[in-house]
């Protein structure tokens, strides 16, 4: 830069103080982003690549996975100047080729005397952060057998990063980012694994719940995509975006376990705080219980007024019960109906181990919810148990995000009491606001169904702040931009989405009709031919379908592959086959301009409580068609949905 300040609107960037300025109060910014605003404002206005930011800001030798790394630095740089992707100020994206600062520049620095000025956060709406921790903090072992034990490792590790991001209140600050790396399994026990994938879990959801103005903490998904990897730490949170990083061990021998623990800030690779705990099932109970009143003293000592960790709820769980919860939690987070369906066996193990056990009946809900969605069960056949567990285990714990989560979700997708919904979600994401999916399904399962596309937007991308390497999240945020009406956006996402891992089959599949709803109909045959292929489909049904496809296409246009679609669907579901739903055939009906049969279909959709495919009707392009028929505005009243 010519000189060493510049300023552009209320802003100032230093670059020989390395700091950025707004009215002369320094704003807090960590150094990637401002290394960021500084090569860009350096540029004067150029287009600068992905490429070039990664290899300023990380070099060459450093492995970035530029599709979330610079994606956090460049939201943090946006936070801290207050711009809006959508309407930029200073920061533009060049769709597909990088960023551009678009502020003027004034040569001459801000008049404001720079001594004695408060340093002010990087985000008027953003929660404080925190500064260097001061203080240490305890973990420990406990033994493989005595599950129990691991609830209080989850409540202790709780307790050491209260204290470390604990800060004197005039200190001002935004707030910092936290990843737990998959607990490694020292035991050379592979069957152990289930454990291990357990305590990192539980520890993420317990951490989450703990000061979330001040921490968010990255969720599981992402979390796991780092087990067994050999990135460092460094180069993790560079990915990721984060402040610190915990990394833990699990080591057994006969009844004896070591259980290590360490916190790291990623800035400098500094250890703040490691700690190691032996343990036996003779002792285990009585040094859970004397941690416990310790760590409850610390939590009030730190927290103040702030809701203090119910250890109680986590220290009684009878071991017997908390292994097959556990086992069924892994077996969930596989997300195929074989999985789902061994999920629900072992949470039905441990309910009757233990019948007051919340955690496993809100297993039980998810199970149900997410076996509806993968295909498992019909929503007939698993909502209403989805209902009854999660009612039941808030009942026994009103505190667990997770049943308010899956409560919510029946709620929209059953009962389409959509008011009711939303306390839900509104409920979980207060008890645990680093909740990827309490955010994700507040988006899909409410703002959606009702038309707030902009904040089912903007919920979303809290949801990837948290878990950015959710596939899931990510697709959905393609359907959200779809159903917008911005189909530019959502084909960049579900483009984005499929480059993380090109075998996800549900990414070819929305692409395939955010293709249709733009025309591009011998694209989209290519891709929904990719969806078959990776969904398992065999390779000469799939190519016979595509060819169907085309040459209908080929012989009487968009109409005609209409029709062909339909034929081919009612011969499916006279088969009895899981696919395609009621509401699928009644968009093939719709899209080829047969209302009647649409709404004939549309109707056993809705008696059949097909969840998402006919919640999300108000926005679903493939029923523009249907929108000015008296009969459309009545299915929408119908279900709660206010009208178009």
């Amino acid at each position: 830069m010519p000189t060493p300040a510049v300023q552009f609107g209320e802003f100032e960037l230093d670059s020989a103080a390395f700091e950025l300025r707004r009215k002369g109060r320094a704003v807090r910014l960590e150094r990637l982003p401002l290394e960021f605003l500084l090569l860009l404002v350096s540029r004067k206005g150029e287009v600068v690549s992905r490429n070039e930011i990664a290899r300023k800001l990380w070099g060459d030798d450093v492995y970035v996975d530029t599709n979330t790394a610079i994606n956090v630095v460049v939201r943090k740089a946006r936070q801290a100047l207050r711009d809006d992707a959508d309407s930029p100020k200073f920061l533009l994206t060049v769709a597909g080729k990088g960023y551009r600062f678009v502020g003027t520049l004034a040569e001459e620095p801000l008049a404001v005397t720079r001594n004695a000025v408060e340093t002010e956060p990087a985000s008027a709406t953003e929660p404080p952060n925190a500064t260097s921790p001061s203080e240490t903090q305890r973990s420990w072992l406990r033994p493989w057998m005595a599950l129990a034990a691991l609830g209080l490792l989850v409540v202790t590790i709780v307790v050491l990063a209260r204290t470390y991001w604990r800060r004197p209140a005039h200190t001002p600050a935004h707030r910092i980012m936290l990843g737990v790396l998959p607990f490694k399994n020292l035991s050379g026990d592979p069957n152990q694994e289930y454990i291990v994938d357990g305590l990192t879990e539980e520890t993420i959801t317990d951490l989450g719940q703990m000061s979330p103005e001040q921490m968010g903490v990255i969720a599981r998904t992402t979390a796991m995509a780092y087990k067994n990897s050999d990135k460092t730490v460094s180069q993790i949170g560079r990915e990721l975006g984060l402040d610190y990083v915990l990394e833990g061990s699990v080591r057994s021998e006969g009844d004896k376990a070591r259980v290590s623990a360490q916190l790291i800030r990623v800035s400098d690779q500094t250890h703040l705080w490691a700690k190691n705990y032996e343990g036996d099932l003779s002792d285990v109970l009585e040094i859970e219980n004397e941690l416990g009143r310790t760590i409850a003293q610390q939590v009030q000592l730190n927290l103040g007024q702030q809701r203090p960790v119910e250890l109680a709820k986590i220290r009684n769980v009878d071991p017997e019960a908390y292994d097959p919860y556990l086992k069924g939690r892994y077996y969930w987070n596989q997300r195929t109906p074989a999985g789902i369906k061994k999920s629900i066996g072992y949470f039905q193990q441990a309910i009757a181990r233990d019948p007051d056990f919340a955690l496993a009946y809100a297993g039980l809900a998810d199970a149900y919810n997410i076996g509806n969605i993968v295909g498992a069960f019909s929503a007939m056949e698993s909502l209403p148990k989805a209902r009854d567990a999660a009612t039941r285990a808030i009942d026994l714990d009103p505190s667990l995000a997770e049943a308010h989560a899956a409560l919510g979700m029946v709620k929209s997708h059953y009962d389409f009491d959509f008011p009711g919904a939303q306390k839900q979600f509104l409920k979980a994401i207060e008890l645990n606001p680093s909740s990827s999916y309490a955010h994700f399904f507040y988006a899909n399962c409410y703002l959606m169904p009702v038309g707030r596309t902009q904040d089912a937007i903007a919920e979303n991308k809290k949801a990837l702040e948290l878990d950015p390497l959710s596939l899931p999240i990510n697709n959905f945020l393609g359907v959200t931009y779809a159903y917008a009406g911005d189909y530019e956006k959502s084909y960049e996402q579900f483009q984005h989405t499929i480059k993380m891992d090109p075998t996800f089959p549900l990414a070819h599949l929305y692409l395939s009709g955010v293709l249709q709803y733009q025309g591009r109909y011998k694209e989209s045959f290519q891709e929904f031919q990719r969806s078959q292929l990776l969904s398992g489909v065999d390779p000469d049904e799939a190519a016979r379908e595509a060819a169907g496809r085309l040459e209908a296409f080929n012989q009487g246009g968009e109409k005609g592959f209409w029709q062909h679609a339909i034929q081919e669907m009612l011969q499916a579901y006279k088969r009895g086959q899981p696919e395609p739903q009621a509401s699928i055939i009644a968009a093939a009906y719709a899209m080829a301009g047969d209302k009647d049969n649409a709404f004939q279909w549309l109707n056993l959709a809705y008696e059949e409580r097909e969840g998402q495919s006919i919640t999300l009707l108000k926005l679903d392009p493939y029923f523009k068609n249907l929108h000015g028929d008296p009969r459309f505005t009545a299915l929408l009243q119908r279900m709660g949905i206010p009208p178009l």
